[in-house]
């Protein structure tokens, strides 16, 4: 659970009230379904991060091969923890390679896995707020007012959350900043503390900026990739996955697949 749980404050429109109600279930629901299509979708746990993206693309696969994708979202550790004790999925898709390299250890996997994409973080606030008139991330992080806080997700959970802690080191704003932190359990909640105005600033994914459900929501001010570790995401087949699983595995990390990564906002792998 997060160090510090805000109440969710009014929902603007209805429109924030659907992107509220995707992002909560990117943070929370263990079992959110993609759009149905076989009797028996394929199960894959997949990083909150990649939400928006993995429904354009499970779409995109489904119509092509009629075969559904359930997906389980969350934070990467979790997710690993949940898949070593017995979570009923057949490929994780990482946000953090190193949970990729722990589940291998674990002797879960078939192999060391497959590098997908390079995320990107970003700061961001919603358009309406004064903060959204500042001309640079660190102008708006040293504008933030004492008494609000700024959202990101858990360090200790999220590759995102620590590459935003690294940033706010590398720029010397931590030591001020820290006390007015709020932890999201993963990237989606994060980004709904701002989204809900709960924290008038947070990290998230520049993925979740660009998807048609919270394009013009949000001030966007993209982050330094210089400023934090590579966000390099991973994906990996458990022991026993399927010839379907397999076949969606591939499609990840082919052509189509690849065009959608970059339209979300992530580069690829070198």
């Amino acid at each position: 659970m997060p160090s510090l749980i805000l109440p969710v404050q009014k929902v603007f429109n209805r429109r924030t009230a659907w992107v509220v109600w995707g992002l909560a279930a990117a943070a929370i629901s263990p079992g959110l379904h993609a759009q149905a299509s076989l009797a028996s979708p394929l199960k894959v746990a997949a990083a909150a991060n990649l939400k928006f993206v993995l429904a354009d693309i499970e779409t995109q696969y489904r119509r092509q091969s009629g075969q559904g994708v359930q997906f389980n979202f969350g934070a990467s550790v979790p997710l690993a923890r949940q898949i070593q004790q017995g979570l009923p999925v057949q490929l994780f898709i990482s946000a953090d390679e190193e949970q990729v390299d722990w589940l291998q250890r674990q002797g879960m996997t078939q192999d060391g896995g497959q590098r997908y994409a390079v995320g990107r973080l970003a700061l961001i606030a919603l358009q309406t707020h004064p903060l959204a008139q500042e001309a640079s991330p660190e102008a708006a992080l040293r504008a933030l007012a004492p008494a609000d806080k700024l959202a990101l997700a858990n360090p200790q959970l999220s590759p995102y959350g620590l590459a935003a802690q690294q940033a706010l080191q590398k720029t010397g704003l931590w030591p001020r900043l820290q006390k007015q932190v709020v932890l999201g359990e993963n990237i989606g909640q994060a980004t709904q503390y701002v989204l809900t105005g709960a924290a008038p600033l947070g990290f998230t994914a520049a993925a979740l900026t660009l998807a048609p459900e919270t394009a013009g929501l949000f001030k966007v001010w993209p982050m330094s990739a210089q400023l934090h570790a590579p966000l390099n995401q991973r994906l990996v087949l458990l022991k026993g996955a399927s010839p379907q699983a397999q076949a969606f595995r591939d499609y990840l990390l082919g052509s189509q697949a690849k065009a959608l990564f970059l339209k979300h906002g992530y580069a690829l792998p070198q």
